[in-house]
């Protein structure tokens, strides 16, 4: 086993969340899944790194795979790794054309910034346990992105 997957699964994860550059993404997210089919991924870290590098994906598939490794990793007792399972599971759903299930995701519909549409059923006890904020916290996060936007 090669243990600098280690290493470049973190930088991998650290890189994908500093770069809006779409090609670069897709780059990165290919050696995740290089490193993924060569049995690279073995500590919690690594499925952790790697659900960071796939929830930045652009397809439905990336978003089900890094939804794996973060439950994978929350399981493996990453505890940073929750808040990356919730926000994977609404990144899936909302590909899928689903409504969201925590609130994770901001969208912009007709150009102003919501987290609808949402299950309803999901209450905030739920939310906490994977260390996302209630819901209203989230809709008024979107507010203020409206805000910052009209700024503009």
């Amino acid at each position: 086993m090669d243990d600098s997957y280690s290493a470049e699964l973190e930088r991998l994860g650290d890189e994908q969340l500093g770069d809006d550059e779409v090609e670069r993404r897709q780059i990165r997210c290919g050696r995740v899944c290089d490193i993924a089919v060569a049995g690279g991924l073995q500590s919690a870290a690594d499925f952790y790194y790697a659900a960071v590098v796939l929830m930045h994906g652009l397809s439905v598939d990336e978003f089900a795979t890094a939804l794996y490794f973060a439950r994978t990793a929350a399981h493996r007792g990453e505890g940073r790794a929750w808040s990356i399972v919730a926000a994977c599971w609404d990144r899936w759903l909302i590909a899928k054309g689903l409504p969201q299930r925590f609130g994770t995701q901001f969208l912009r519909h007709h150009n102003v910034w919501t987290v609808d549409p949402i299950e309803p059923d999901i209450s905030d006890a739920e939310r906490a346990f994977y260390g996302v904020p209630p819901l209203w916290v989230q809709r008024k996060s979107a507010a203020l992105l409206q805000r910052r936007t009209k700024e503009q």
